[in-house]
């Protein structure tokens, strides 16, 4: 990194990001809502986040990115999340895979993607899930098999976020059959216009459209866009997740909801009970927060910090289900409508617990650190 963040330069990579959210708010171009960096998808606003050096913020600056730190991404990352704004379209390729390319893609395969990445016109989604696998990563089925200079896959992702607008997807696929379901697994970096890759929608219970199954029928993948080892991404995987989990997404996906219960306390004030709820709600946020600045100062440090950030993801779930139950106490609950607060924070709250892993995954691998300590 060129330099140490200090709290001026937060400060007004913060004061920046509030003027062009505020900016774009009032002029009707967005609505805040809850899971944002899931479901609001504007590559427009994305790329003007990107002309400004607010994406890629952590990438060499050979390759498009900022040289910043990590610390300063927290900064910028929060404020978007606080602001419910529109980042889905470069968020997952920002946030994780550019990081994933960076540290395991060939320098051929940096030089392609890594600077679309920091423009914005690369849109990434994640093909990690499959059917009848859950959460389960080594349930892997989708294959891989050397044809040639390269590889053809087989398979079947599902729950996979924007696919329909995406023009990369992150592939998990199995290269090798082994007695160790946690080998044999290779990642890959797929053009989605690609010959038998398939997008099928799936709606959620309001009709919205964010996920999608994709199919992908003897797709012909260069052997240039193998992410690290072949046969050996359970590693990297792990290590990518740190990225995943590790982010102020898995605390303020809400935030919009928690807004709105803050504003209504004035009409509670005689509620001892909820006035305690919210009280401990805010103390909660604190210190979330600042589990999520010990994650990115791990990673300006050059770790994967994979325990802190399943903790991280852990206790940010609890966090978010429990601004929804505090909802529940108030006229907010009234509202049904899809659009509304409530009706927004519900309709994301299933996937709190289980992208990125479920609780049970995430205790396990806090379980290993505990041991060894």
């Amino acid at each position: 990194m060129d330099h140490t963040p200090t709290t001026d330069t937060c400060a007004a990579l913060r004061a920046q990001v509030r003027e062009l959210t505020d900016a774009w708010r009032e002029a009707g171009r967005y609505t805040p809502r809850s899971d944002s960096w899931l479901r609001s998808f504007d590559q427009d606003f994305s790329k003007e986040l990107a002309a400004r050096g607010l994406v890629a913020m952590t990438y060499p600056k050979d390759l498009g990115g900022a040289g910043r730190t990590h610390v300063e991404r927290l900064a910028v990352t929060e404020e978007l999340l606080r602001a419910g704004a529109p980042v889905a379209a470069h968020w997952i390729g920002d946030r994780q895979i550019g990081p994933a390319i960076l540290r395991h893609g060939s320098p051929e395969l940096q030089r392609e993607i890594v600077p679309r990445i920091a423009t914005g016109d690369a849109v990434f989604c994640l093909g990690m899930s499959e059917p009848e696998a859950g959460s389960d990563l080594a349930a892997v089925r989708t294959s891989a098999v050397r044809s040639g200079d390269g590889w053809r896959i087989n398979g079947h992702k599902i729950w996979t976020s924007q696919a329909h607008r995406a023009t990369h997807i992150y592939l998990l696929a199995r290269s090798e059959q082994t007695g160790n379901r946690h080998e044999g697994l290779t990642e890959f970096v797929v053009d989605m216009d690609a010959p038998g890759v398939t997008v099928t929608p799936i709606h959620d219970l309001s009709g919205e459209h964010h996920f999608n199954e994709v199919h992908f029928e003897d797709v012909a993948v260069p052997d240039g866009r193998v992410l690290g080892s072949v046969g050996g991404a359970w590693r990297q995987v792990v290590e990518q997740l740190s990225f995943e989990r590790g982010g102020a997404e898995r605390v303020l996906s809400s935030y919009p909801a928690l807004i709105a219960l803050l504003d209504q306390s004035a009409r509670y004030e005689s509620d001892r009970e909820l006035q305690a709820v919210l009280g401990a709600l805010v103390a909660r946020l604190a210190v979330l927060r600042r589990l999520c600045f010990d994650v990115a100062t791990a990673m300006d440090g050059g770790q994967a910090p994979v325990q802190q950030a399943a903790a991280l993801k852990y206790l940010g779930n609890t966090f978010e289900r429990d601004v929804i139950e505090a909802l529940r106490r108030t006229e907010l609950y009234r509202e049904p409508a899809p659009d509304s607060v409530l009706g927004q924070a519900l309709l994301a709250s299933p996937g709190f617990g289980l992208r990125g892993g479920s609780a049970e995954v995430l205790l396990s691998l806090i379980a290993r650190q505990e041991t060894r300590s």
